[in-house]
């Protein structure tokens, strides 16, 4: 199973662009596979002979080794396919069959003889516990529920706890007796009293460093590295006191689990000093760095160095087999070894590329050296009746298969600029380069629209503090990109919708996607989308749809007591935005605007934003809240949830808006709505109504063409309430001589707005947070003005039945649509 796993991860590596998540899969189905399965068996194994406890039954171990591995193919395939449900319950059984392989390691100690170093026993337990902490964090990332923010914490917190941990910690308590063993020495004195007390500061130290690097905090998380720093160099010192000058039993296997250690103490060092040298997410690209030390100098070297000395003991019948099958083992291992640390050293050093890829082929080539042996010593006929070593044969022709599929991709996958995507028909094809940035975990710009036949070329250049890439489904892809890196993907002539995506486990789950859409030939528009957007906006003639109805206008009343819950959801809704017209919104609650929030001056409003969008990421501003914003209007991913929690202290019409970058698109899609607090003694009105006005630009939300038509404040219509006309088609109505009373909030997110009513005259007019005019001074106003962001009310009676016309004064906002009607009747 070791082997089967460990030349799957050969074939992933060198696929590179030929899989998805290729890096991610090589690195996966050595740890999680490999490494997992190794662990596992053994610590059971060491278990039993550490306790002198009674075997477990071999059905039940079995069915535990099954769980695992059967649960680290559904992790790998689930990611692989981007199925979150099959990932989900992958990691789930993953769990369970590691609680049942703690649960074992729990139960021997009940009523077993023990021996002296017993105590390592609890570094197997302290593992077990720590893989199914790194199974739930796994599944965090690669569903994406850690949403931008919180990603690089939680990924660290990830590999701390997996490489540390799961393997950290059975390595480290195996060695106080496989080193003394493969050294053929006796323990040194102290072992069992030390043992106890390393484990107590790794153990409590990794905790400490994984809790801290999810929440965030740094330098808890570089305390807790320190003292596992500690607890490993108080383990290294006491094998160094193990070493004699005499032959080891094995040198090949003592020279690999002592060059391990000291890479793995290495390591631990420079991480420390990468986390306390900057922000989590800057760190994140250092930390990242160490994972080739960490998972070939220590984790590769240790399992190559156990597996050299413990297959023989396993396999062999007798100590002459024993010593044939460790001669073939050790075959050329000085040279190996050379190779392997030298591999290495050139990946960790700060040299140029070239030299790190040396390093990756000089270690691939290693232990591909030492998997060949390892087969050979599989599948070698026992000497006595020449039956062939089961389970092996297959095992043989699964490696023959695997190394020639490897040679394959690694001959085809390496070829980053790729094929094109789709390839046009022989039409002569418009060459267009677009620039492409990898920032915030986030693929800007997140859509890009393109005419059938063009040949599209992305010039991609990382500005994250991590490292990404960008692949085009089906397509060519970039290699990994550090900060600032560039690279020119040539896509080739597109004739169909694409999507591109960062190849890094989590990162297109958390929104790092790029949507290539082909426009629709006879409209100009993507998928045929209306041409109203070309046309000089809707024809407000036209008839809404059978079944519409306008937005209810009427302001309600404010709720009783003193603190409101609600709560919005952000999505994707389609809405009728003008006679005939349909487009996607943004929208908070499902309209845009979002609902109008009322209250008193003194109020507490708590707000829960919920984001149901699976394509982006989303915030929320309350103009009306006095708070610091950074953490209540941070951008929440898809599926997460934040309580805004404010306090009405001022009066007025307020605006609220998505609160994530870019704002212009994000309020300009729908995601805007008004909130008002009434100021004390406000008397009271035969009608109250709410309008907010706002632009409507038409076309796929976050396309470029839409974009354009934003930063050129060019858009196809105006509306009040988010539906252009709609009260000329069904107006307000009213009696003659009822006083109404109009709130007003101009939304934009680029025009203000002059509100006027034909026909009558404001009495009143209360604008951002003070009366301009009240009733009973000689003074009248014919316009409540308002700029982007502002508010107010004005108050008027109607004198005599007949229709008043309400428009934005700004002809050309109420011609495209800021417009409607108050019908009043005697």
């Amino acid at each position: 199973m070791v082997v089967a796993w460990a030349a799957l991860a050969l074939v992933a590596a060198t696929a590179q662009q030929s899989l998805p998540v290729a890096r991610w899969l090589a690195i996966h189905l050595f740890l999680l596979g490999a490494v997992t399965t190794a662990i596992v068996v053994w610590s059971e194994h060491f278990a039993v002979a550490l306790l002198h406890a009674r075997v477990p039954d071999e059905r039940w171990s079995d069915a535990r080794l099954a769980g695992v591995n059967v649960a680290v193919l559904g992790v790998l395939v689930g990611v692989w396919a981007q199925w979150p449900l099959l990932t989900g319950a992958a990691c789930a059984l993953l769990v369970v069959a590691v609680a049942a392989h703690l649960v074992v390691l729990v139960r021997m100690g009940r009523g077993a003889l023990g021996g002296r170093l017993a105590p390592a026993v609890g570094y197997y337990r302290a593992a077990a516990v720590a893989l199914i902490v790194a199974a739930v964090l796994g599944w965090l990332l690669a569903t994406g529920r850690t949403g931008a923010d919180g990603y690089a914490g939680v990924w660290l917190a990830h590999l701390h706890v997996t490489l540390l941990g799961w393997i950290g910690l059975p390595v480290l308590g195996t060695l106080f007796m496989l080193w003394p063993t493969v050294l053929g020495v006796r323990m040194a004195e102290h072992t069992t009293r030390i043992a106890p007390r390393v484990l107590a500061l790794t153990g409590g130290g990794l905790l400490a460093a994984v809790a801290a690097l999810a929440l965030g905090l740094r330098w808890v998380a570089v305390a807790g590295v320190a003292v596992y720093a500690a607890g490993v160099a108080v383990a290294l010192e006491l094998f160094a006191r193990t070493l004699r000058r005499r032959r080891p039993v094995s040198a090949a296997a003592a020279w690999m689990l002592g060059v391990a250690a000291g890479w793995l103490f290495a390591g631990v060092v420079v991480d420390l000093g990468t986390l306390a040298g900057g922000p989590l997410d800057r760190a994140q690209e250092g930390v990242g760095s160490l994972v080739p030390v960490l998972l070939i100098g220590f984790v590769a070297q240790v399992l190559i160095g156990a597996l050299t000395y413990l297959l023989p003991v396993v396999l062999a019948r007798g100590p002459k087999e024993r010593a044939v099958l460790r001669a073939v083992l050790e075959r050329g291992w000085v040279v190996r070894l050379v190779v392997l640390d030298v591999g290495v050293a050139l990946v960790v050093l700060p040299l140029d590329e070239p030299a790190a890829t040396t390093g990756m082929v000089l270690a691939g080539v290693a232990a591909t050296a030492f998997l060949a042996l390892a087969v050979s010593v599989l599948a070698r006929r026992d000497g006595e009746g020449g039956a062939a070593r089961r389970p092996m044969l297959f095992g043989t022709t699964a490696g023959v298969v695997v190394t020639v599929l490897a040679v394959l991709l690694a001959n085809s996958g390496g070829d980053t600029k790729g094929t094109p995507a789709a390839v046009g028909s022989g039409t002569a094809a418009t060459t267009r380069t677009v620039d492409v940035t990898l920032t915030g975990m986030r693929v800007r710009p997140s859509r890009i629209e393109v005419s059938a036949g063009t040949a599209l070329r992305l010039k991609v250049t990382n500005k994250d503090a991590q490292r990404h890439d960008l692949k085009v489904d089906g397509g060519p892809g970039t290699p990994l990109l550090a900060r600032g890196g560039s690279h020119v993907l040539d896509v080739g002539t597109v004739t169909e919708n694409l999507e591109a995506w960062c190849t890094l486990s989590g990162h297109r789950a958390a929104g790092m996607t790029l949507d290539i859409v082909v426009r629709d030939g006879a409209s100009g528009h993507p998928d045929g989308h209306s041409a109203l957007a070309d046309s000089g906006g809707p024809d407000h003639s036209a008839p809404f749809s059978t079944g519409w109805r306008a937005r209810d206008a009427a302001l309600a009343p404010a709720p009783g007591g003193t603190v409101h819950k609600v709560e919005l959801h952000a999505a994707h809704t389609e809405a009728e935005v003008a006679p005939g017209v349909k487009q996607q919104l943004w929208t908070f609650g499902g309209t845009a605007p979002g609902p109008t929030l009322h209250g008193r001056i003194g109020d507490v409003f708590e707000v829960t934003l919920v984001n149901d969008d699976h394509g982006m990421g989303h915030g929320i501003d309350f103009h009306a809240g006095s708070l610091a914003p950074d953490r209540p209007m941070r951008t929440i991913q898809p599926g997460e949830r934040l309580v805004y929690r404010f306090r009405a202290e001022r009066v007025g019409a307020w605006l609220y808006h998505c609160s994530t970058a870019p704002m212009l698109q994000h309020m300009g899609n729908g995601m805007y709505g008004a909130v008002i607090i009434d100021p004390p003694g406000l008397r009271k009105v035969d009608h109250e109504y709410a309008l907010v006005s706002s632009e409507l630009y038409l076309g796929t939300p976050g396309s470029a063409a839409q974009v354009a038509k934003m930063r050129q404040d060019t858009p196809d219509a105006w509306a009040f309430n988010g539906v252009a006309a709609q009260y000329a088609k069904q107006p307000l109505k009213v009696k003659a001589g009822e006083r109404a009373r109009f709130w007003v909030v101009a939304a934009g997110p680029s025009d203000g707005i002059a509100f006027h009513i034909v026909g009558t005259v404001f009495d009143t007019v209360y604008k951002e947070g003070a009366y301009l005019l009240k009733p009973g001074d000689p003074g009248g106003a014919q316009v409540l003005d308002l700029a982007p962001a502002q508010g107010g009310f004005v108050e008027t009676a109607f004198p005599q039945a007949g229709h008043y016309s309400f428009v934005d004064h700004d002809m050309r906002h109420a011609e495209a649509g800021a417009h409607g009607v108050v019908e009043v009747t005697k």
